[in-house]
């Protein structure tokens, strides 16, 4: 209809651009939507940040990867709420746990598990010399009510804690922060979200079931990865990503090969010709 209308006078090319692009982008998500078909990818996530060996470096880090996936989650429309967050000594953070809500939000983000790799002139050396540093992301469904997972209260051990982070009335004051752990499992789950500790007691039961969740549909997929052996297999532990920025600037995903120079923008959020680029090659 547009094309009828730039033959009449009446339509511009910017105009015809412009929806061409956005029928176009509208295709390619339907096409992508097509390719979550596990029970799991329509769930909201939650994701664990772990800075690797390397002190400061590598929780600077973790610290920056925090920030991209929350700048990505505002981008694509969902809600994120920081569930808990461990502070680095002296710059960066030890850890974080991020929950995303909104459409498919597991099945968009769980090619992110894996070892991301940065070099960089560092900001916290004297002499400015070039870092290699390593952080850990690891992304798991958050369970519903419609998923049954039994957790017998006697495998569950119970700590309270101080809260930490910057500021506040409640940090470091009460011990409203828990950590739960599970024997047979060996998972280990902290929450301070809220000045609550029976709220934090909930939320960590919640991170837990949905880890165990995780675990199990890992031990399906393991199986089903044995008999298609033609199928390419992402390990957890393998690095995914090289965010190089310098001497020179590219993000590169080691699986797909997928690459931009464009590194700014990749930290503020546009993780998204990645994430698709994953899903095509491996769902």
């Amino acid at each position: 209809m547009l094309f009828e209308f730039l033959q009449d006078g009446e339509g511009s090319e910017e105009e015809l651009d412009n929806n061409y692009k956005k029928a176009l982008y509208s295709i390619e998500e339907l096409e992508l939507k097509k390719m979550l078909n596990n029970e799991e990818d329509h769930l909201n996530a939650i994701v664990n940040i772990n800075a690797g060996a390397g002190g400061t470096e590598s929780q600077d880090w973790a610290e920056m990867l925090m920030r991209m996936y929350l700048r990505w989650g505002e981008r694509n429309n969902y809600t994120t709420k920081i569930l808990d967050i461990q502070e680095g000594e002296g710059a960066g953070i030890k850890s974080a746990s991020i929950e995303f809500e909104g459409d498919n939000t597991y099945g968009y983000i769980k090619g992110e598990n894996g070892v991301h790799r940065l070099v960089r002139l560092s900001p916290f050396d004297a002499n400015h010399k070039r870092h290699t540093s390593f952080a850990s992301v690891y992304a798991y469904p958050v369970v519903d009510d419609n998923i049954d997972i039994e957790i017998n209260p006697a495998d569950l051990s119970w700590d309270t804690f101080r809260s930490s982070g910057p500021g506040g009335q409640n940090v470091n004051k009460v011990e409203s922060a828990v950590r739960v752990r599970h024997a047979p499992s060996g998972i280990i789950v902290e929450c301070q979200e809220t000045r609550s500790q029976s709220q934090n007691r909930e939320k960590a039961l919640t991170m837990l079931k949905s880890q165990l969740y995780e675990m199990e549909l890992r031990k399906q997929r393991e199986k089903i990865d044995e008999m298609e052996s033609s199928k390419k297999k992402i390990e957890w532990g393998s690095q995914i990503r090289n965010y190089v920025f310098h001497p020179y600037k590219m993000v590169k995903d080691l699986r797909t090969g997928v690459e931009t120079s464009n590194v700014q923008d990749v930290m503020d959020g546009d993780l998204n010709q990645f994430i698709k680029a994953y899903l095509i090659e491996f769902a």
